[in-house]
């Protein structure tokens, strides 16, 4: 097989490539799917009346709070900073031009004659969301999630603008160019030059015993694994009476997720044992055990590190990260093919880097495609337990917890408890769609 026989097979859609070696015969599956970019056409312009912008918590705000609280001056903040190897300066410099981009955009709504409330993200609740037409979140990808989670109107847009584009990402967000040109961006939304795209979300339900509804907020206090430990267990304990009951019919979460959805012994995932030596303690990893059934299949016993499920949008996110190869093993997996079945496959940086490009695209698709794809981290297989399958497209993904202390995560800050005896059901609905923008760049 030339080089470019391979590489014309792996680009042109064929999705399967036999291997044969004597009377063996094995398949091996390229998933190809191409992300379809599909948006309708605005048939009119978009002017909003009020608009709520709802702006993030800057890593000098957070830091200032957090020492301010503790009754340290500035001063003593700079040293503490310092101290860490952090730049007071830096985090000065990057808060400024964070404020700057929220300033220019509040100002350019209201020359349009909006009526705008600036929120900040830890004071983001419904009421908000009921008041305003549309919803700017200035910020990153992260604000983005935050801003979405709270969003049930299936018709309300929500629009995300990179304030620190050298620092974010921004994904989620319109094209860095409109940071610094959010006038042209109202522009293109009043004379319609821009198409709306509804992304997919997920909804979950919980049900079964020791379910407590209660979510954990993660954004604003950026916890560490232990706080987070101590924040379930202080949220909890005062209403452990009223919160922790049993329910026999599924019971809809208040969030719904944009990204993916976390489920695992994660967050307090390290369990201390004394060792022989008085002085000295182990930290283990404690792994994932739970039951998972898909599109209401048969139900299998897993250990993991965890299980993460995602949306289209969530598809270039973590998922991607869990699931993508590196040409290293693409490489290796080449070499052994080319030992084991005397094919003649060239294995020159061209073959390799198309080879590995092919498998990883695969993993991405459209933000509207209503199915979820799932994928068990590091599963642990023996007699005991199994994993038919370690990542795929599902409709419905439904989860047995079996665990003692997990949790389950909504795009990373919003955190549920998820312990043994707790159900949850995760699945896709027309309802739940986030209406978004799309503008070229």
């Amino acid at each position: 097989m030339t080089s470019r026989a391979l590489r014309n097979l792996l680009s042109f859609g064929n999705p399967v490539v036999t291997i044969f070696s004597g009377s063996y015969c094995s398949r091996l599956y390229f998933h190809q799917t191409a992300v379809c970019k599909v948006a309708w056409q605005a048939k009119s312009g978009f002017k909003p009346s009020k608009v709520a912008v709802v702006t993030k918590t800057t890593r000098y705000e957070f830091e200032q709070q957090r020492y301010l609280y503790a009754g340290l001056s500035e001063e003593d903040l700079k040293q503490l900073l310092a101290l860490k190897g952090s730049s007071y300066c830096g985090l000065l410099e990057r808060h400024s031009i964070h404020t700057q981009n929220v300033t220019q955009i509040v100002d350019n709504l209201q020359r349009e004659g909006v009526e705008v409330r600036v929120v900040k993200r830890g004071e983001y609740n419904e009421d908000t969301v009921r008041w305003a037409d549309a919803i700017v979140s200035a910020g990153g990808d992260g604000t983005m999630l935050l801003v979405a989670s709270k969003v049930f109107d299936k018709n309300k847009p929500v629009i995300g603008v990179n304030t620190d584009p050298e620092r974010s990402e921004g994904h989620l967000c319109l094209p860095v160019r409109y940071t610094h040109a959010f006038s042209e961006a109202l522009h293109k939304l009043r004379k319609g030059e821009f198409r709306w795209q509804w992304r997919q979300r997920i909804r979950m339900h919980l049900e079964g015993t020791g379910i407590n509804p209660t979510p954990v907020d993660l954004h604003e206090q950026q916890l560490s694994l232990e706080q987070h430990n101590k924040a379930h267990r202080s949220s909890t304990e005062c209403q452990h009476s009223t919160t922790h009951n049993s329910y026999t019919t599924p019971h809809l979460l208040p969030v719904r997720g944009l990204n993916e959805i976390f489920i695992g012994e994660s967050l307090s995932s390290r369990v201390k044992y004394k060792s022989f030596k008085p002085h000295l303690t182990l930290s283990l990893h404690r792994a994932s055990y739970y039951e998972i059934s898909i599109d209401d299949g048969p139900w299998e016993k897993q250990k993991s590190s965890g299980l993460s499920i995602c949306t289209g949008t969530g598809s270039k996110a973590w998922s991607y990260n869990i699931n993508k190869l590196v040409e290293q093993a693409v490489e290796d997996v080449l070499r052994i093919g080319k030992a084991k079945t005397g094919l003649d496959i060239p294995l020159n940086q061209e073959v390799i880097e198309s080879v590995t490009e092919a498998y990883n695209e695969s993993l991405i698709f459209s933000p509207e495609e209503n199915r979820l794809f799932f994928s068990v981290r590091e599963p642990i297989v023996n007699r005991v337990f199994s994993n038919s399958r370690q990542r795929g497209f599902a409709s419905k993904v439904c989860v047995r917890s079996r665990c003692w202390d997990a949790c389950m995560v909504v795009d990373g800050g919003t955190s549920f408890e998820f312990n043994d005896g707790a159900i949850a059901s995760i699945s896709l609905h027309n309802e739940d769609l986030l209406k978004t923008v799309i503008l070229e760049d």
